[in-house]
């Protein structure tokens, strides 16, 4: 019989010639085998001989190809996190690289791509699930196929290891055989592929008022344009928006299957549940948001400085990838409500204009209103259509002037916003589903769909859109619990003290996890969104974040970026043995990397000269030289770090973007044409070229 679902144990065996995947539950299933070293994918009826067992394992991450190997990487580890429907959800902990060749080969290169990943694997919070789609929502499941594999129902987004994951993906569907020729399904294959969502999971079982409930928050980050704050913003060509998360918020009542024994899903169980529940069908309430970077071309271009570069395309140029992304967008969630909350004074006004301007290219016979108040000329910024002609007329631009309304801690303002969005809050709904009597595949029932979703940015669609997030969800979820009878009119799900303050730290949680896989550090301003009020200790823990969000950018970044492009098959190494350039090697001149050095030894013989002590009769003005002139060579190469930081920015090596390359040669430009270093570098860099800082030609940016 077919398997839908993927195998809750697999025992790995190993032999010079292969690899073999069993499933010691599903005796009569077929085995996986991984010829070695060729990498050759295969199906066996029954066990194969003379294969040692190594280990039993969670699941089959994927498939990569580095430079010299292939490897196939196993989750060892998973950690249960608790029930949704029955279903238990886990969370990876820990993973292991299988080498296809027998002796490993070592080289500096694969070495690094190596580290790269284990880093990324370790650090990324990566969730599953053997028999629920942890990567669609409620509503989207209710209308998926339940007689397809997992792995076919998967959102194509939120799968983040597809890429990985597409060799096994191309032989179960007979795309192509492990040594490139095109073969039959392999359906035996579908049991081996586990989708994998990148993001926040939270699963609490609690109460509000005398309602029992599973309260369930789960942010799913997209695999398209992955990568760090500075590095990648806006959009690119296919319409794909750096920073885009899809958060779902879940209510389920009548839950009975929350605990965390068992297993749910097997034989003897209906609907997701164990035994009866005495005439009351469990219910699922849910509403989705979404936040995603502004949808224009536009960079932040790191130079040392606390405040990077901003520099904006024209609008023209970004028409057609933001075409596709809403029709993305629309195609899934149907109208769109875009609340942009950066700045409208400053450096950030151009990046609010641009993304007003594209609103206006987008609707047909836009029409604009603006609100003011005592605080701004432009409290809210309203752009949509007049009239409903196409499909683009379901967007509805919100401008929301969030700093300047909630400064001096004011942060309850923000109920402003609120008040504009209540209309299309009330039109767009939320999803809610009842469990269908006598369903084997524990189907819901669609009462209600969610029709509308509020997509909300800011420059980082980070802190700011938190809080607004924070806001309007426990808005919807008041009234959801109004709707079913859990709470009377008038109250509000902020009433039960208790819950308030779960609720505020599962979604300060979610806040740090979402921050941190972009930013590299927790969000700002959680202590309100935790404690409902600004604090001395939450501005001091912003002001840490701050420091090293700017350290973090500047000087992490790069390796973290490659680390996401190698992982979702943003960049393919070069396979070629006859290729020996190292692509990881620091390539800047000599001199260049050597001047931090020279800083920190400056600033230790000022140092210690300054603490050295002296006799009355020692003569001290060689001392005092000496420390003059360390300090002369401490302040001009500080001066130099500052004036040149593209040079000191440790960028991404595989996929270096374009305006990096740029600035790096307009920087060793300037300082070629340097008085006091210029012939000193310009000699050392005589018969080599500062053309590879980007290496491209190591491998091929993937374009997908």
């Amino acid at each position: 019989m077919r398997s839908l679902i993927p195998f809750r144990d697999i025992n790995v065996h190993a032999s010079a010639s292969h690899y073999a995947f069993t499933s010691p539950s599903s005796p009569s299933a077929q085995t996986l085998v991984v010829e070695r070293p060729s990498g050759d994918l295969r199906l066996n009826d029954g066990a194969l001989l003379g294969a040692k067992r190594v280990s039993s394992i969670a699941g089959i991450l994927g498939m990569i190809k580095l430079r010299l190997d292939k490897y196939i990487i196993v989750i060892n580890k998973a950690q249960p996190m608790g029930r949704l429907k029955g279903h238990m959800v886990y969370k990876v902990i820990s993973t292991e690289f299988l080498p296809l060749r027998e002796r490993a080969l070592h080289d500096p290169d694969e070495d690094t791509y190596l580290n790269l990943l284990k880093t990324l694997l370790k650090t990324g919070p990566m969730y599953f699930s053997y028999s629920f789609d942890v990567t669609n929502s409620f509503q989207r499941q209710a209308q998926s196929d339940p007689s397809l594999p997992l792995w076919k129902r998967a959102d194509d987004r939120f799968f983040w290891n597809k890429f990985i994951q597409s060799d096994l993906i191309d032989f179960a569907s007979g795309a192509a055989s492990g040594s490139g020729l095109r073969g039959g399904q392999q359906i035996g294959a579908d049991p081996f592929i586990l989708p994998v969502m990148f993001g926040m999971l939270r699963i609490t079982q609690t109460r509000i008022k005398a309602t029992p409930l599973t309260f369930t928050l789960i942010t799913r980050r997209s695999r398209h344009r992955g990568g760090t704050r500075y590095l990648v913003r806006g959009i690119d060509d296919q319409g794909h928006v750096a920073n885009f998360n899809e958060t779902e918020q879940i209510v389920i009542l009548n839950d009975e299957t929350g605990d965390l024994g068992g297993f749910a899903g097997g034989r003897g169980m209906q609907n997701g549940k164990v035994g009866g529940n005495e005439g009351y069908d469990a219910q699922v309430m849910s509403y989705v948001q979404t936040r995603g970077s502004v949808p224009v071309f536009w960079a932040e271009i790191n130079t040392l400085h606390y405040t990077p570069k901003l520099h904006v395309r024209g609008v023209e140029s970004a028409v057609e990838a933001a075409r596709q992304h809403f029709n993305e967008q629309i195609k899934l969630y149907g109208d769109n409500y875009l609340v942009n909350l950066v700045n409208q004074k400053g450096r950030e006004d151009r990046v609010k204009k641009a993304y007003e301007q594209m609103v206006r290219i987008l609707v047909s016979d836009p029409d604009e209103a603006t609100q003011a108040d005592y605080v701004t000329d432009e409290k809210i910024h309203i752009v949509e259509a007049s009239q409903k002609n196409q499909k683009y007329d379901r967007l509805h631009y919100v401008y929301f002037d969030f700093h300047n309304e909630t400064k001096g801690l004011q942060w309850h303002r923000a109920q402003l916003l609120l008040d504009q969005l209540k209309q299309g809050l009330v039109k767009g709904q939320y999803f809610r589903g009842v469990d269908m009597p006598a369903d084997a595949q524990g189907r819901l029932e669609i009462r209600n769909q969610q029709t509308a979703v509020v997509r909300t940015n800011c420059m980082d669609c980070l802190d700011r859109t938190n809080v607004v997030q924070t806001m309007i969800a426990r808005w919807t979820l008041t009234r959801q619990l109004i709707d079913v009878g859990a709470l009377k009119p008038g109250e509000s799900a902020d009433d039960d003290k208790a819950f308030e303050s779960l609720y505020r730290n599962i979604w300060a949680d979610n806040a740090d996890v979402v921050s941190k896989s972009y930013s590299g550090t927790g969000a700002l301003k959680t202590d309100f969104t935790r404690t409902g009020q600004r604090t001395r200790a939450g501005a001091l823990q912003d002001l840490n974040n701050s420091v090293t969000r700017y350290v973090k950018n500047n000087f992490g970044d790069g390796p973290r970026q490659d680390a996401f492009d190698l992982f979702l098959g943003a960049y393919l190494p070069s396979t070629s043995i006859t290729d020996t350039n190292l692509i990881f090697k620091d390539r800047r001149p000599v001199l260049i990397q050597a001047i931090p050095y020279l800083l920190a030894a400056s600033f230790f013989f000022v140092m210690v000269t300054s603490m050295t002590r002296t006799g009355p009769e020692t003569t001290i003005w060689p001392l005092r030289l000496f420390s003059l002139l360390w300090m002369v060579i401490g302040s001009w190469c500080a001066h130099f770090i500052w004036t040149h930081g593209m040079l000191y920015v440790n960028w991404p090596k595989l996929n270096t973007p374009r305006w990096a390359q740029e600035g790096y040669h307009e920087t060793m430009g300037s300082v070629l044409q340097n008085k006091v270093i210029g012939n000193f570098v310009l000699g050392h860099e005589r018969g080599s070229s500062v053309g590879r800082v980007g290496h491209m030609e190591e491998g091929k940016k993937r374009i997908q």
